[in-house]
C-alpha cells in the first residue's frame, strides 16, 4: 500500500486545517491502526492521533487533545486528521502511518509499518 498525505499549509495562530491520508493499492480495512505523527525541525518524531480499528477507539496526544479528531472513510480508503485552534508549537511534517500495533504500542512509531511521505503545517503568530 502506498500512503499519500495532503492538506497541509500556512495557517495564522487560532486557525483550523483538515489533513488527509488517502491509501493506495491496499485497503485501510487490513490494518489494525491508522495514526499520524509529527516531526518538527530538529526533533524527533512524535504521536499526535490514532484510530484503532478493534473497537473503533481513538487516541491522541496531551498536546492536541480537545482540538484535534482523527477519523476514516472507508468508501474513500482515507483518514482524516482534523485540527482546530492551531498554535505554532503545531508547526511540523505531519505524516500518516497504518500498521498493526498492539494496544501498548499505538503511540509507538515503531509500530507502524507503513508511512506516508508527509505534508508541511506551518503557524504563524
Amino acid at each position: 500500500v502506498q500512503l499519500q498525505a495532503s492538506g497541509g499549509g500556512l495557517v495564522q495562530d487560532g486557525g483550523s486545517l483538515r489533513l488527509s491520508c488517502a491509501a493506495s493499492g491496499r485497503t485501510f480495512s487490513n490494518y489494525g491502526g491508522l495514526a499520524w505523527f509529527r516531526q518538527a525541525p530538529g526533533k524527533e518524531r512524535v504521536f499526535v492521533a490514532a484510530f484503532r480499528k478493534s473497537g473503533g477507539y481513538t487516541y491522541y496526544s496531551d498536546s492536541v487533545k480537545g482540538r484535534s479528531t482523527i477519523s476514516r472513510d472507508n468508501n474513500k480508503n482515507t483518514v482524516y486528521l482534523q485540527m482546530n485552534s492551531l498554535e505554532p508549537e503545531d508547526t511540523a511534517v505531519y505524516y500518516c502511518a497504518a500498521g498493526n500495533p498492539i494496544l501498548s504500542s499505538i503511540r509507538s512509531a515503531r509500530a507502524y509499518t507503513t508511512w506516508g511521505q508527509g505534508t508541511q503545517v506551518t503557524v504563524s503568530s
